[in-house]
């Protein structure tokens, strides 16, 4: 059995064992289908969160993951299926729902003619218990720009500010999409200590990102999701390592013959996961080397960079979502 076909087996395991009850789960997708005229967007998804997890929902664009979002926080109706946040219905219960999540827009929608800091307590007066405004600037590095109007913040202040927002109400489940899209690498790293100390909290965070190491490093658990289908859901951890197995990478013209790297004699499979990008998987990598090296070296192809290391999960991302850019 290939490696992609256990991680699907794998998924297909974990979503059955899915039931539509809401106990010791935060969120519960049981069999929901959303369609726009003859697009079905999302097609009998089921998966479940745990209460006190970051669960990260990865798929390529168009893949069903923001009207799954939406639909988690009450913006959009199921077709079909069960959804339970909290043990809520989004739409039904939405004021019973809305005072204990939080959420991370991609768009912002800040108020441009508002400082940050009156942006905050604007928001902080529609919770009966909000964290200190003040503390809470001071967390997302936002102290200084307190008194910035909105439309003068810049890309990754905004991001900051968008957080901050999300988690003035003292949110039970915080949903962030891109939280860290457009952030410089210190407030991406000072964003991940703030989810991790969420998690400590016990808060519940579902994170969608195109950051594959940003998942791989924050997730409990990650669902991948194309065409509106589960395709693997897992720990990083198991997604990654599964097959026992140390994967060599390399880089080289584009258009190798997979299946001749693949009958290397140490070599389990070869795949082109982006163009001039290979990986191979075997159990015996210094073998491997050199026969990889002798192969190229016979057939006078350059090599460019050599890696050795198990696989990542953007590896297996593009296997199972292919490499092509979607729009």
């Amino acid at each position: 059995m290939s490696a992609d076909t256990q991680t699907r087996s794998r998924a297909t395991r974990q979503s059955a064992s899915t039931a539509a009850t809401d106990t010791g789960e935060a969120i519960v997708v049981d069999k929901f289908s959303k369609s726009y005229g003859t697009n079905k967007v999302v097609d009998t998804l089921e998966f479940t969160v745990h209460r006190g997890e970051v669960f990260a929902l990865l798929g390529p664009n168009g893949a069903g993951k923001t009207t799954t979002v939406e639909t988690l926080e009450g913006y959009r109706k199921a077709d079909s299926g069960t959804i339970r946040v909290l043990g809520l219905d989004p739409m039904r219960d939405a004021a019973q729902l809305k005072p204990q999540i939080g959420v991370v827009l991609q768009q912002d929608g800040l108020y441009p003619a508002l400082t940050a800091r009156e942006v905050l307590s604007l928001f902080a007066g529609y919770y009966s218990n909000p964290r200190d405004i003040d503390e809470l600037l001071e967390r997302v590095g936002m102290t200084a720009a307190a008194k910035t109007r909105c439309r003068r913040l810049s890309g990754g202040q905004k991001r900051r500010l968008a957080l901050a927002v999300a988690l003035v109400g003292n949110p039970k489940l915080v949903f962030m999409d891109e939280p860290t899209a457009g952030m410089d690498p210190q407030a991406r790293l000072a964003t991940w200590e703030i989810i991790r100390d969420l998690k400590k909290q016990g808060a519940t965070i579902l994170l969608t990102t195109h950051l594959m190491d940003e998942a791989e490093r924050l997730a409990d658990r990650v669902a991948i999701i194309d065409h509106g289908r589960l395709i693997a859901l897992d720990t990083p951890g198991s997604m990654t390592g599964t097959q026992n197995a140390n994967v060599v990478r390399f880089v080289a013209p584009t258009g190798l013959d997979c299946a001749q790297l693949a009958s290397l004699p140490t070599a389990k499979t070869a795949s082109e996961v982006r163009p001039g990008s290979y990986l191979i998987e075997t159990e015996a990598v210094p073998a491997l080397l050199a026969e990889l090296t002798a192969y190229l070296r016979d057939q006078q192809i350059t090599l460019s960079e050599l890696r050795v290391g198990h696989g990542s999960l953007e590896d297996l991302f593009l296997r199972l979502t292919g490499s092509e850019v979607r729009e």
